[in-house]
C-alpha cells in the first residue's frame, strides 16, 4: 500500500547495535514489529494470508496487539451502489 515510484521521500532508519544486550532487545524488537505492521497491513486489506498470519503471532506473542478488521459479505455492499 504505497504511494508509488517517485511520490514519496524516506527518512531512512538508522540503529546502534554495539553488541549490548540492550541493543540485541532493541533489534528483536524493531524486527517483531516492522514484520508484523507489513503483516497486519495486509490483513486489513483483506488478503486471507496474512490474516491468519497475524492471528497466529498474536497467539504466540502476548505483547502484540492488531486491531483486526471486519469483513462485510459482498451482498450487503451491493445494494447499497
Amino acid at each position: 500500500g504505497g504511494v508509488g515510484w517517485g511520490e514519496v521521500m524516506n527518512g531512512g532508519f538508522g540503529m546502534l547495535l554495539d553488541g549490548t544486550d540492550e541493543a540485541d532487545a532493541r533489534l528483536k524488537n524493531m524486527l517483531l514489529y516492522d514484520v508484523n505492521n507489513g503483516i497486519a497491513r495486509r490483513s486489513w486489506a483483506r488478503n486471507e494470508n496474512a490474516q491468519f498470519a497475524i492471528k497466529r503471532e498474536m497467539e504466540r506473542n502476548d505483547k502484540l496487539k492488531v486491531t483486526l478488521a471486519n469483513s462485510v459479505e459482498d451482498g450487503l455492499l451491493e445494494g447499497l451502489f
